[in-house]
C-alpha cells in the first residue's frame, strides 16, 4: 500500500458531517496532516498561509455568509487567477454525478480530478494516488517553470509528447500555454491546432482563439469563439473573451448581451458581473449596471479579494440614476465594512466626491476629490478604469493638472489598456477637447509643439515657463532623444537668467549623461558641457543666495 503519511490535505466542505467522513477516510490511509475549511473564504485563508499537497473541495459550497453563493469551480478559478495555488497544485472536486455532467464540459480551469459521490475510501485513495503519480510525471517540467526556464520547459514538453503518449495531450496543452506566456502566439496557435486535429476539445479551441486574438486577427478570433459557443453553449470562459473582443471593436451593446448570456448560465462569478456592470454603464443601461454592481458588492462582501473600487462602481451607477441617497448609503457601507488603507481611502473620497457633486455641493466635491488624489500616490492596484473615472471627475471640477497627470500615467503604461482616443473622448465629454488633442498627436508632433511653445515663452522672458513645458513633455516621452538637448539648453538658459538651481542642474547632468550614452559624438554635447561648467563656476565664485544654500 502506498505511503501517504507525509501528505498534507485541506478539506473544503460546508457540511460538518461530510468533512468528518472524508477526514476519517484519510486517516484510514494514514493521512493525518489534515485541515478543514467550511467555505471559499476560509479555504483561501488556509491556502494563503501554507501550501497543501492535496485540496479536496466540495463543488456546492452553499450560500452561507462566507460562501456568498460561490461554488467550488469559482473558488478554483479565484485561486488560480490570484495565484494563491500553483498551476500544478492538486485540487480534487467532490461532486454528485448530476452536477458533474453540467460542469465538466464548461470549466476552462479544470481541477486535477473529480470524485463522484458517494465514494469509498478505496476510490479516494486511488484518485489521490493517481493525481500524485501524474504530478510526479510532470514535476521536471514544473520545476523548470518555477525556475523561470520557460523555453526549456517548452522543449521538455515537446520531447515528452512523443516519449509519453499517455500524457501527450497534457504536454501539448502545457506547451501551448507556455508559448502564450512568452507571447509566442503564432507557435501557440499551431500547438492548439495540432491538439484539435487529435480531438475537438473546447479548451483547445478557446486557446487557439486567444492566440489568434493576441495576434490581432480579430475576425478569426471571433469566428472561433462563435464556433465554440455554437458547439458548447455552456463553455463560460468563451463568453468572457468574446465580450472583451467585442468591446475592443466598439460593439458594446453586443458585448453586453454576451455577458448577460454568460451571467444567466453562471450567475456568481464576481469578475464577470463586474465586466457586465462596466459595459452596461458604457451603453447607458443604468438599471443593468446597478443590478450587476450591487451583486458584485454583495458577493464580494466576505471575499479575501474584496476590492473597494466595487463600491465606487455602484456609486457611479447610482449617481447616473440620480439616486443621491442610495449612493451616500453605499459610501457609508464602504466606510463601515473596510479598514482604512490608501486604496480604500482613495475609493471612499472619490465616491464621496461624486455624491457631493450630485447633491450640488461643488466645493465639497472638489475637496473630497483632492483627498483622493493625495492618497492615490500611496495606493497600489488601482485599476485603469478607476483612474479614468478619477480623471474625468477632476476635469469636471476644473482640476485639469491632476487629470493630465493621470492621463500621462495611463498613456505611458503599456499595461494600462488605455489608448489616446479614449482619453480624447473623455476630455471632449468633460468639455475639455483641447486637452484631449495632445494625446492623439504623434510623439513627434507633441514634442515639436512643446518645443515651439517653450521657445515662445523663453523669448517673452519666462524661462521657468519654458522649462516647465519641456519637463512635462519629457515626462511623457522620456526616450525622445531630440528632446534631451533642447531641454538642457532651456534649463541652462533659466540658470543663466535666474541664478543657480541645484535641482535643475541635477536634471541637466542626467540628460547630458543620457546624451553621451546614446551618442558619445553628439555635436551639441561639448558646448552644453562647457556652458554648464561655466555656470557652475560662476555660482561657486559669486553665489546667489539659492546657490550658496545648495553649496
Amino acid at each position: 500500500m502506498r505511503d501517504y503519511s507525509n501528505l498534507s490535505v485541506l478539506i473544503v466542505d460546508p457540511s460538518q458531517s461530510m468533512r468528518a467522513s472524508v477526514h476519517n477516510m484519510l486517516t484510514q490511509v494514514n493521512i493525518n496532516k489534515v485541515d478543514q475549511a467550511v467555505s471559499a473564504a476560509t479555504a483561501i485563508r488556509a491556502l494563503t498561509n501554507r501550501p497543501y499537497d492535496v485540496t479536496l473541495c466540495e463543488y456546492d459550497l452553499g450560500t452561507g455568509a462566507d460562501g456568498a453563493g460561490q461554488d467550488g469551480q469559482q473558488l478554483l478559478e479565484d485561486l488560480r487567477h490570484h495565484k494563491v495555488i500553483s498551476p500544478w497544485a492538486i485540487f480534487v472536486m467532490l461532486t454528485s454525478e448530476g452536477v458533474y455532467s453540467k460542469v465538466v464540459s464548461a470549466a476552462e480551469l479544470l481541477p486535477t480530478d473529480y470524485i463522484l459521490k458517494p465514494f469509498t475510501v478505496d476510490i479516494l485513495s486511488q484518485r489521490i494516488g493517481r493525481a500524485l503519480e501524474r504530478r510526479a510525471v510532470f514535476l521536471p517540467v514544473y520545476q523548470l517553470i518555477g525556475q523561470g526556464r520557460s523555453a526549456d520547459a517548452i522543449a521538455a514538453c515537446l520531447a515528452n509528447e512523443a516519449a509519453q503518449p499517455r500524457y501527450a495531450v497534457d504536454y501539448a496543452r502545457l506547451r501551448a500555454e507556455l508559448l502564450c506566456s512568452l507571447e509566442r502566439h503564432a507557435e501557440a496557435e499551431q500547438a492548439y491546432a495540432g491538439i484539435l486535429k487529435l480531438k475537438p476539445l473546447g479548451w483547445a479551441l478557446l486557446g487557439q482563439a486567444r492566440a489568434v486574438y493576441a495576434l490581432g486577427r480579430l475576425d478569426d478570433a471571433e469566428a472561433l469563439l462563435r464556433q465554440l459557443l455554437a458547439e458548447n453553449p455552456k463553455f463560460i470562459a468563451a463568453y468572457d473573451l468574446l465580450a472583451q473582443l467585442l468591446r475592443e471593436r466598439d460593439r458594446d451593446p453586443e458585448a453586453k448581451q454576451v455577458l448577460e448570456d454568460a451571467v444567466a448560465l453562471s450567475p456568481h462569478m464576481v469578475r464577470r458581473l463586474r465586466n457586465l456592470g462596466d459595459v452596461a454603464l458604457a451603453t447607458g443601461d443604468i438599471a443593468t449596471a446597478e443590478k450587476a454592481y450591487k451583486q458584485v458588492v454583495s458577493k464580494a462582501k466576505y471575499s479575501e479579494f474584496r476590492d473597494p473600487a466595487d463600491h465606487v462602481n455602484l456609486v457611479r451607477a447610482l449617481v447616473h440614476k440620480g439616486d443621491a441617497a442610495g449612493a451616500a448609503s453605499v459610501v457609508r457601507d464602504l466606510e463601515r465594512s473596510m479598514r482604512s488603507s490608501p486604496g480604500v481611502d482613495v475609493c471612499r473620497s472619490y465616491a464621496a466626491s461624486m455624491v457631493k457633486q450630485l447633491s450640488g455641493d461643488a466645493d465639497g466635491a472638489a475637496a473630497e476629490l483632492a483627498k483622493a488624489m493625495d492618497k492615490l500616490a500611496e495606493a497600489t492596484g488601482m485599476s485603469s478604469n478607476l483612474k479614468l473615472g478619477l480623471a474625468h471627475s477632476c476635469l469636471t471640477n476644473r482640476m485639469d493638472e491632476q487629470a493630465a497627470a493621470l492621463f500621462d500615467e495611463l498613456v505611458a503604461s503599456p499595461d494600462s489598456g488605455v489608448d489616446p482616443e479614449q482619453i480624447a473622448a473623455l476630455c471632449k465629454e468633460a468639455g475639455c477637447p483641447d486637452l484631449g488633442k495632445r494625446y492623439t498627436m504623434t510623439q513627434d508632433q507633441a514634442v515639436d509643439l512643446a518645443v515651439r511653445e517653450a521657445a515662445v515663452l523663453s523669448r517673452s522672458g519666462d524661462p521657468r515657463g519654458a522649462v516647465a513645458v519641456l519637463q512635462d513633455v519629457l515626462h511623457r516621452y522620456p526616450t525622445h532623444t531630440d528632446l534631451w538637448s533642447v531641454s538642457v539648453t532651456t534649463m541652462l538658459h533659466q540658470i543663466a537668467e535666474l541664478g543657480w538651481d541645484a535641482e535643475l542642474a541635477t536634471q541637466c547632468t542626467a540628460l547630458m549623461r543620457r546624451m553621451r550614452e546614446h551618442n558619445a559624438q553628439h555635436p551639441l554635447l561639448p558646448g552644453l558641457l562647457a556652458q554648464y561648467a561655466s555656470l557652475r563656476q560662476k555660482a561657486a565664485t559669486n553665489p546667489t543666495p539659492a546657490a550658496a544654500e545648495s553649496n
